[in-house]
């Protein structure tokens, strides 16, 4: 998926809207202010609502155009946006709870990859701080179940989208994969 691209930035949050893994991270970080890494923001779904209960956030994306969709949401003003990999983001601040939710862990593909990251989330923690990333379960056969899905077809203010998934590629290891999402509009 290019989310580098504009169009489908602007229509990413029509296919993952927030959902129940908003709350476990809202909860995570816990009723008292805190600060947050969230690294592989995306659109700032869950940046801007950790800053909406006081939080401080820093929300670091590879992907300039999703980093432009998450500037205009409500309590954007509140998170410090950066546009940088995971790997690679170094700041001077540490932080008590550093994240990377939804499919952003999924992305990476190689052993260096995710070393890295996981370098990025130790180098960024304070003292006692935690670190919380998803990833699929290996023992659910991914390419079973979203391969056979039929198209989705969202409904929205521009139009409608079209949503069909189709397997590309495999590696060694069955959970990783690639996923082409196809978009197309329709006024």
């Amino acid at each position: 998926m290019d989310y580098q691209n504009p169009q489908i930035a602007e229509i990413y949050d029509l296919t993952n809207p927030r959902a129940q893994d908003t709350d476990f991270y809202l909860s995570l970080a816990g009723p008292r202010p805190g600060s947050v890494l969230d690294l592989g923001c995306g659109t700032g779904t869950l940046c801007c609502a950790l800053a909406e209960r006081g939080h401080r956030v820093t929300g670091v994306d590879p992907a300039a155009a999703m980093l432009a969709v998450a500037r205009r949401k409500p309590h954007a003003e509140q998170v410090e946006w950066v546009e940088s990999s995971a790997q690679n983001y170094k700041a001077d601040q540490r932080f008590d709870l550093v994240v990377m939710t939804g499919h952003a862990f999924q992305t990476l593909l190689t052993d260096a990859d995710v070393g890295a990251v996981l370098e990025t989330m130790r180098g960024h923690l304070k003292h006692l701080g935690r670190a919380a990333f998803e990833t699929r379960n290996p023992r659910v056969d991914w390419v079973g179940e979203w391969g056979t899905q039929p198209p989705f077809v969202h409904t929205f203010s521009g139009g409608q989208l079209s949503e069909a998934r189709e397997i590309t590629a495999r590696t060694v290891n069955s959970f990783r994969f690639a996923l082409l999402t196809a978009f197309r509009t329709r006024r």
